[in-house]
Formats: structure tokens, sequence, C-alpha cells
């Protein structure tokens, strides 16, 4: 399977040559401490290094090795002190004030003055948070304050928020890279080169990006959070990304050792690098270490209600499709088990609210009862629907037409554009479409809000056109309830109202999967495929 690319590689390598001669440095103690880069790929280019912009995977994973916030959390999305080491929230649970940490600097650069930098303090969080509301700006990660109503510095260090309604998913929302802290006097000396000029406050420094090559961070020493034993964060002398966008080429650069990381299962190596069943390779197990854990991600097909075709509009067959095919299996098979068969409803696995009594599982049987029920109901004989998915789930929407055409059900598969497709979704214009939904913040809510009626596409998420007077009530009234005990049985509820229509045939719930070479330690992982890499060790093989 390696010996085709071999070619591909040796080009690879060639250039490869001529970025590290680039960005190599004159100063031999360098040398000493190489051993201490982290070296990985990003086969999708960043697009800027500006927090307010960090819409993508790839953007949020750089911004968060420079920038810090109010608020972060940790591995089991807890939310834990950042820069405010402590908050209270008032007993409407509309008031948030902050007492921020007074050992905080912003990354050195010669605007600060004589020390090369300042503490930050409750004023650049102001200013942070009034570019995200900016017009002009158009800041992508605006949204996050939808539902604030004023923010003040109360002194250097007391930073207050006010919403206009209780809002307990809130805190979640402050640990979104959008919410990072910025120095003024730096935005505005660079102004929209700020996005290749970043100064923020993280374990790591910006050093130099060509981009589309490369980009190097270095550490910064004077980063203000220690580990368990006082020690100072990072460990890591610096941060090395190359931007390969062909990814049987970075797989063999993975396997060679020339990154330490591989972020990503792809249908090119997968059965390469792993057994049917999911396990690392025996020829592997001696150099690779293999970490997985849940995803809050949701995989699924979308039903559009206000389609004119009688398929699409009859709950049968929309049942249909969701007991007519074997989950299990096609994780199994198209995924080499690595996923979770989504039994259990929209909620995915890891948020509360999820339940696997919510939702369908595979009974062949009923739903080839249903579809010949609506054939004996519609008098339409030979039902059928149009299914349309990118290129890189055409194997899945396979599956599911072979397996459904057993029941009775003739599905035709259309492949689309990414961009095509995503329009079309949210202007009705696909009566069957395969999408999925990554958690934004770490609340169910942010998953039945694509339910809710006010938030129908275009202008809102409700691809599906949805409209449900109770669940709309239940939503409505999960606003009011801080106890996540309590809001998390509103949750499954709702999820269940949604699941009984049928509107939606969740596919599987993913899985963070990452591939290290022996000598990188705590690495971890997240369920929201953060890469944390200030407590990331790098020993010498």
């Amino acid at each position: 399977m390696i010996k085709p690319l071999t070619k591909q590689l040796n080009l690879y390598l060639s250039i490869s040559c001529v970025v590290i001669l680039f960005f190599s440095c004159s100063n031999k103690s360098n040398t000493n401490k190489e051993h201490l880069v982290f070296r990985y790929n990003e086969h999708t280019n960043i697009n800027t290094l500006d927090p307010a912009f960090a819409r993508t995977l790839q953007d949020i994973r750089m911004a968060n090795q420079l920038f810090n916030g109010l608020v972060q959390t940790d591995s089991a999305l807890n939310i834990i002190p950042c820069i405010a080491k402590s908050w209270t929230i008032s007993d409407d649970a509309t008031t948030y004030t902050f007492n921020l940490r007074n050992d905080v600097f912003f990354h050195k650069h010669p605007i600060f003055g004589k020390d090369s930098t300042r503490t930050v303090i409750a004023s650049d969080f102001e200013f942070s948070l009034n570019r995200l509301r900016d017009k002009k700006l158009a800041a992508p990660g605006s949204w996050v304050l939808n539902k604030v109503d004023d923010f003040k510095a109360i002194n250097d260090s007391t930073f207050q928020i006010t919403l206009k309604q209780p809002f307990p998913a809130f805190i979640g929302l402050l640990s979104m890279k959008y919410c990072s802290v910025v120095p003024k006097e730096i935005v505005e000396h660079y102004g929209v080169d700020f996005r290749a000029n970043p100064i923020g406050t993280g374990p790591f420094k910006f050093k130099r990006w060509k981009e589309n090559v490369k980009l190097v961070f270095r550490k910064n020493t004077n980063y203000f959070e220690t580990d368990k034993h006082g020690e100072q964060l990072p460990y890591l002398e610096a941060v090395s990304i190359t931007f390969l966008p062909d990814k049987q080429s970075e797989f063999l650069q993975f396997v060679q050792g020339n990154i330490d990381f591989l972020n990503s299962l792809d249908v090119s190596y997968k059965d390469e690098l792993l057994t049917s069943n999911g396990k690392l390779r025996a020829q592997y197990s001696e150099s690779v270490n293999m970490i997985r854990g849940p995803y809050l991600n949701t995989e699924y097909l979308g039903f559009y209600l206000d389609s004119k075709i009688p398929e699409i509009q009859s709950e049968l067959i929309r049942k249909a499709v969701n007991y007519g095919f074997d989950r299990k299996k096609m994780i199994l098979y198209l995924r080499n088990g690595i996923g979770n068969p989504a039994n259990g409803g929209f909620i995915p696995l890891g948020l509360p609210g999820h339940s696997t009594s919510v939702g369908f599982n595979y009974q062949p049987k009923k739903a080839k009862a249903l579809i010949d029920q609506f054939k004996k109901e519609t008098g339409i004989s030979n039902p059928e629907i149009t299914l349309n998915t990118t290129s890189n789930y055409l194997s899945f929407c396979e599956f599911i037409q072979r397996e459904l055409e057993k029941a009775g059900l003739k599905i035709n598969v259309d492949v689309m554009p990414e961009s095509t497709l995503r329009t079309a979704r949210s202007n009705g214009k696909v009566d069957l479409f395969r999408s999925s939904w990554i958690a934004d913040y770490l609340d169910a809510e942010n998953y039945l809000s694509i339910f809710y009626s006010e938030n129908f596409a275009p202008k809102g998420s409700n691809y599906f056109h949805y409209k449900n007077a109770m669940f709309d009530s239940l939503y409505n009234k999960a606003f009011s309830i801080n106890d996540i005990e309590k809001r998390k049985h509103l949750y499954t509820k709702m999820d269940s109202l949604a699941m009984d229509a049928a509107l939606i045939v969740p596919l599987y719930y993913d899985e963070v999967i990452r591939f290290t070479r022996k000598n990188i330690k705590d690495l971890g992982i997240n369920p929201v495929d953060m890469l944390d890499l200030k407590y990331v060790k790098k020993t010498k093989l």
C-alpha cells in the first residue's frame, strides 16, 4: 500500500528540505532543544490567527495555543478558571462577575514599550468583546454575545457581564476562542494584519508563518499556568506545523517519524493502520500509541418537512428509513469500528440529556411493514426518495440505499460539492440530506436549538422546518433552570419529541481518534477535539 506513494513522498521531502532551511535558526543552542519541538500536519490550510475569526477547527486549534479567555475547559469539559481565577453569578442568573488574575502577561512586543509586555486587565476583555460586536469587523464569533445585554470593566481586576435573560449554558460560551483576550494597542497597530501578527497570552507565542507551508510557535516563558507540581507550563520548546494537503503523504510522514501526531483516520490508510475491528495493527504497536474517545458530533440524515414529495411528508417512510439499516454493521465495515451507532437520538454521547431510550434500532421487518402501509394508504406502489450528500459520505449513503431497497424503498443518491449542499440545505432545496452537528458549546441546548421553530432556515439552523408547540415550550422553559440534573430531563424529553416525528435519521456519534509516536506523552483527548499542547511532553527516542 505504501510503495505507490514513494514518488509523492520524495517530492514532498525535497520541498520539506527547502522549508526547513528557510525556518532554521542560526543559534546553535536551539539545536540542543530540537527534541522538544512538537511536529504535526494540518491537511487543511488555516485562515487566520485572530481568535475573533477562529471559526474552523483548524483555526481554533491554532488560537488555543496562542490565546486565553476568562475560563477554559478541562479534558472532561468541566468549566475551570483561566484568566478569571473565580466568578460569581447573581441570584437571577443574569449577572456574571469575574475576578481576574494579576500575573497574566501578553506576549512580548516592542509596541508595549520599555518592558515589551504588560499585564492583562479587565478593560482588555471589554475591548476584546467589543471587537466581536463591531459590525465593521463582521467577526463570525459575534453570535456568542446574542444573549448579552452589557459588559464592563468594574476596575482593573473585575469584569462584569449582564445577560438579557438567564442562559445556563453561557459560561460554556465564554470558553470558546472567540472570547479570547487581545491587546488593544497591538490590534490597532496591525489592523487587518493582526491575523498574521497575533499577540496573546497563551502557552506559546507566534514565531513565523509561511501561509500554506509552515507555521512555528515558540514557548512563552512568561506563561502563568503551572502543573500540579508547580512546574511552569508548557514543557515543549516549540510547535512546528506543516500544511501537506494529501492525507496519504501525511500518513507516510507519520510512519517515518517525521511528524509526531496524526489527528485523523482517512479511508486511504485506515486498513493499513487498523484492523477491521478498530485495533492498531501489530506492526505499529511498538512505535505508535492510539487514543480514542467520544466526540460531540452527531452525523445524521435530515428531512425537509415542507417538501411537496409524499414520501418525505410521510412519517411512515421517515420511520422506515430509521429502522431499515444496521448502524452497528455500518460503523464496523465503513469505519473499522470507529464511532458509536446513533441509537439514542440527536444528543450525542457525553452530553447530559443523551438517552439510549430515545431513537431507533435496526428492525428490518418493521421497516418493510411501514413501507407496505405507506403503499396501501397512498396507492404509490414504488416509493422513491433522493438523498443528497458529499463524496466523503457516499459509501454511507450507498449502504443505506442498499438496505432500504430490501424493504421496498428506492433511494437515489445525489453527490454535491460541500458548499452547494450547504446552500441547498439552508434554502430548502433538498428533501433529504446528509449533515453533521458538532458542539459549539458544552450544553445539549446547542443541539436542540436546531429543532426550535424560531430558528427556521435560512435565518437559523432548523433546516427541517420542524414546528412543535410542546417542544418550543420546553425549550424556553429550560433557560430558567440552572440545575443541570433537572434541565437534562427536559433535554431528553425534547429529543424524544423530535425523534418521534422522525425528522432526522441519526447515523453515528463520532469518536476522536489520535495517533502519536511512543515518545509523546500527555497529549490527551477531549470530546470537542480541541488540541491542547501545554501539557505535552516529548522525549528522545
